[in-house]
């Protein structure tokens, strides 16, 4: 079931996303060769609380951290780890905030000191993918609309894009309907409607789409050691067209 939101409860979700944003702002000053994705972790336990929210997804089906940290190889539900971030890494942070009840989803990929051409290129063009998928989130589109525009431009730049992990509604809970697919064709799938609040969340990689699972049940890595990246962002869907929940003003 598809939950509309009115527009007082989009204003709730808002408010938690300004604070996702704003903690990724923070982020994004710290990532250095050096740091270890695990006091990432802490700043955010430390972040949330000092702005009355709480990080959603810690506790959930058993997860035990406030972030996923995702290091190369790794799409996505990396466990934060006290291992050192080199120069050249590529890290990508997720987290989900829950402000009051409403939720607010956001991950961002960050380049650890000099990186190299490819991996620029990968992290470049998933944030484009990002905005290209955000730019169809208009009502009356169709889903497979967000879809076709986020795989023409990976493929185009000679990016696969992972199939295993989509976007997905939100709300009061972190997993509503629909599952947001960034492949496919366009003109397909359900019709966006004002109201409705999904996450758009391309996960690109420089290989093969396919992943496989660590031992711990959640690190999901590319099958064949590859890099990957991955963008998202939480966005109503507005009679004013996509209005982005978790970027700051």
């Amino acid at each position: 079931m598809i939950i509309i939101k009115t527009k007082e409860q989009i204003a709730k979700m808002h408010e938690a996303g300004k604070i996702l944003a704003a903690c990724h702002k923070e982020i994004a000053k710290m990532i250095r060769p050096g740091i270890t994705t695990m006091e990432i972790d802490r700043f955010v336990e430390r972040f949330l609380k000092e702005h009355n929210a709480t990080p959603e997804q810690k506790g959930y089906m058993g997860y035990p951290y406030a972030t996923c940290a995702s290091v190369n190889d790794v799409i996505c539900h990396g466990f934060p780890s006290e291992t050192e971030l080199k120069d050249g890494d590529i890290v990508t942070i997720d987290m989900v905030v829950n402000l009051n009840g409403w939720l607010a989803d956001s991950a961002w990929s960050y380049p650890v000191g000099n990186i190299s051409d490819e991996a620029a290129h990968l992290l470049k063009t998933t944030e484009e993918s990002l905005y290209k998928g955000i730019e169809q989130a208009v009502i009356g589109n169709r889903l497979g609309d967000i879809a076709h525009a986020i795989q023409t431009l990976a493929e185009a730049e000679g990016f696969s894009v992972v199939r295993e992990f989509v976007g997905h509604g939100i709300g009061q809970d972190m997993h509503e309907e629909p599952q947001v697919l960034h492949y496919g064709p366009a003109g397909k799938g359900m019709r966006l409607k004002e109201g409705m609040v999904i996450t758009i969340e391309p996960m690109l990689n420089t290989g093969v789409w396919q992943s496989k699972r660590d031992p711990d049940g959640w690190t999901a890595r590319t099958k064949d050691g590859g890099l990957s990246a991955q963008y998202e962002h939480t966005l109503a869907i507005t009679a004013d067209g996509p209005l982005i929940l978790t970027m700051q003003d």
